[in-house]
């Protein structure tokens, strides 16, 4: 498989990396996109995602992009890495995956090895892939059994975690699932000949389907767990954060998650509908699921309402007199996890909105969303604001604002949405702080 030609449907997280993966690997790369924006800088030599690492790599090792299906014809190979949103009844938006199968179909051709990566629900692969490919009569399947001119179909879930210095789409292990056991070992090898890490083929294709939404409801559920033990703790004023270390110190049967302002992102937050309706559909309840989606969306408000039960308890000197308008928030962060731009579902959005219909006067400042700041930097956000509201645990931020810098800011409260900042050294420089699930009050004299 070294050195065939490779075709990456989907530039974003999942797909650009693997491309640029490859290409270093020693295949021919052509990645496809219908962003021309973004295929006009990848051509370029340009990372359109605000990732150092991957913009390196992409200068070290540039690869083909273009808009254009048909220039996947002749491919050994072609991964399909799109998006797999939910609409905003929370329903599976299948529609991407839909539109590339679709727009492939005429270049597809027997002999061929056909990879979905984006994240489904068990059973997209047989209701939905295989009913699109079997519009062409002339093109054999491997799901209708193996033969040599057969086009292989396979799902090989995507597993990435952006911004993670040390786990990247080079080194995590994956599974792999198809319909006949020659195109499973087709497709691992292939990915063997890309990959550092271990490619486990699974008995069926719905079990590789399966494996990605395991993994993220799971975690999903986890965080809930964890964000609800934070609002009961908080009740009984337990810092959770010490409490989570300490449980940690068991070496087996206990597994650390940590409460914050909510659950973002393209798969934690989003892949849970996907079982939730697979499972309706199927005739099951998931009650469980939908409880920890439940709890994972309220933080948002819940962050919100520490922010405004912070403010009441300071001394009425520090308050606006009636009449006059609410306090000046910091708003720290919008990307869902730090130090990336991805905001998709980024519970930051959410804590922003609550805040304007509020009608509290807000400076927004993310260093790598400079599109969505409404300031330039860190300390034209805290110049002048009396509460600073930190979303997302960006690196720039965790290091930067020590308890004397927030000091020497005039902050008068801290919300901490990720509890990353010094608590302690917070509260000892006179100013309440609030995390999620911990609180640190100034000692009265």
């Amino acid at each position: 498989m070294l050195h065939k030609k490779l075709a990456v449907v989907g530039l974003g997280y999942v797909g650009l990396p693997l491309a640029v993966l490859a290409k270093e690997k020693g295949f021919d790369v052509i990645g496809i996109d219908s962003n021309t924006e973004k295929v006009e800088a990848i051509q370029k030599g340009k990372a359109p995602l605000k990732d150092d690492r991957l913009a390196q790599e992409l200068k070290k090792y540039p690869i083909k992009a273009t808009a254009n299906m048909a220039e996947a014809k002749g491919c050994a190979a072609i991964i399909i890495a799109v998006p797999t949103p939910v609409t905003h009844e929370n329903l599976p938006d299948l529609e991407p995956v839909v539109l590339a199968v679709s727009s492939l179909l005429p270049h597809l051709s027997g002999g061929q090895i056909l990879i979905l990566e984006s994240t489904i629900n068990p059973g997209v692969m047989d209701e939905v892939v295989l009913p699109i490919l079997r519009r062409r009569p002339d093109l054999k399947l491997d799901a209708d059994g193996f033969r040599e001119d057969a086009l292989i179909v396979l799902h090989c879930p995507e597993r990435v975690n952006p911004g993670d210095p040390k786990w990247s789409v080079r080194n995590i292990p994956r599974v792999i699932g198809g319909y006949s056991k020659e195109g499973v070992s087709a497709g691992k090898e292939l990915y063997e000949s890309i990959l550092e890490a271990s490619v486990t083929p699974m008995h069926t294709i719905m079990e590789a389907e399966a494996c990605k939404i395991l993994e993220n409801t799971f975690r999903d559920i986890n965080i809930a767990f964890i964000n609800e033990m934070a609002k009961s703790f908080a009740k009984l004023d337990i810092d959770i954060t010490n409490v989570i270390k300490g449980a940690a110190t068991k070496p087996f049967a206990f597994m650390p998650h940590y409460p914050g302002n909510g659950v973002g992102g393209h798969c934690i937050s989003v892949d849970p509908y996907y079982m939730i309706e697979k499972g309706r559909q199927a005739g099951f309840d998931h009650e469980f699921l939908k409880l920890a989606r439940t709890i994972n969306d309220s933080m948002p408000a819940y962050t919100v309402n520490l922010l405004e039960e912070g403010w009441k308890q300071l001394d009425k000197s520090s308050q606006p007199a009636a009449g006059q308008s609410k306090p000046t928030v910091a708003m720290l962060g919008l990307a869902y996890k730090k130090d990336i731009d991805d905001m998709r579902e980024s519970p930051a959005l959410e804590v922003l909105n609550l805040l304007e219909v509020k009608g509290y006067e807000i400076r927004v400042f993310d260093p790598f969303v400079s599109k969505k700041s409404t300031v330039a930097s860190l300390d034209e956000a805290l110049h002048g604001a009396s509460i600073l509201m930190l979303a997302t645990n960006h690196t720039h931020f965790t290091k930067t604002l020590t308890p004397k810098k927030v000091k020497a800011a005039g902050i008068k409260l801290v919300i901490d949405g990720k509890n990353c900042l010094d608590a302690d050294g917070i509260a000892a420089q006179g100013i309440p702080y609030y995390g999620i699930g911990k609180k640190r009050l100034p000692l009265t004299k």
